[in-house]
């Protein structure tokens, strides 16, 4: 068996990038999944100061060696937010370090249009790949909708939704690349089978709580009621 990871998350516009326009508005999280043997991490969604939260980790003695995106959007990657505002993401963190970044296949043209980064900046991954984060690992679990390629990491007791799953809703599928048919087949077919007992971190702080078990959102959140494709969409696409 893996190690198991701790997880270290953060929250734009207060736990860092405090500066950084937008960060706090946005109220994205950012994570860090680190293996405490080896001292090994590995940075999730690093946008808005990458580079602030790499010295984060290294001021803990931990080693950064990649990042992993659970989709293209800006302020989870680094891009034009809104078509106007500069986040700083994958682009800038790669101009200081060279360390892969994994994404979905599906998503690999999407971030080159949104970073400016060309194809082999990333590695494209497929459903179900598993990264290995010093004695530990992290499934790569598929989950389109949000955006065609987005990806929930799969860790231990942790599971990283990114913008699939909220603590109370779920990310949109009206935006370009989104789907509503797929965001419901991810919800109820792929996040089927994680355990009741798993922690569930999302891509926002769009709640109180910084994290939610599988259970108690299976019992609170509407999207994962047991609905019909055709109730589901009507209600949330």
């Amino acid at each position: 068996m893996s190690a198991p990871l701790a997880l270290r998350q953060w929250r734009a516009g207060v736990d860092f990038a405090r500066a950084e326009q937008g960060a706090a508005e946005m109220a994205n999280y950012a994570y860090a999944l680190c293996d405490e043997a080896t001292r090994a991490c590995l940075l999730v969604d690093p946008a808005w100061h990458p580079l602030e939260l790499v010295a984060l980790l290294e001021d803990g003695q931990w080693r950064v060696e990649g990042c992993v995106l659970t989709h293209f959007h800006a302020d989870h990657a680094g891009g034009r937010l809104f078509g106007t505002l500069a986040v700083a993401g994958v682009a800038e963190l790669l101009a200081e370090r060279d360390l892969p970044i994994h994404a979905q296949a599906d998503e690999i043209a999407w971030l080159c249009n949104g970073t400016g980064l060309e194809p082999g900046a990333f590695v494209a991954h497929r459903p179900g790949d598993v990264l290995a984060c010093g004695a530990g690992e992290v499934v790569l679990v598929h989950t389109p909708g949000h955006t065609p390629g987005s990806q929930c990491l799969f860790s231990g007791d942790n599971l990283l939704t990114g913008d699939t799953l909220f603590l109370d809703g779920c990310g949109r599928s009206d935006l370009p690349g989104g789907d509503p048919h797929a965001l419901h087949d991810s919800l109820t077919r792929r996040l089927r089978g994680i355990p009741g007992a798993t922690r569930v971190y999302v891509g926002h702080a769009y709640a109180r709580d910084r994290f939610a078990t599988m259970d108690e959102l299976r019992a609170r959140n509407a999207v994962l009621a047991p609905l019909t494709e055709q109730e589901w969409l009507a209600r949330f696409a």
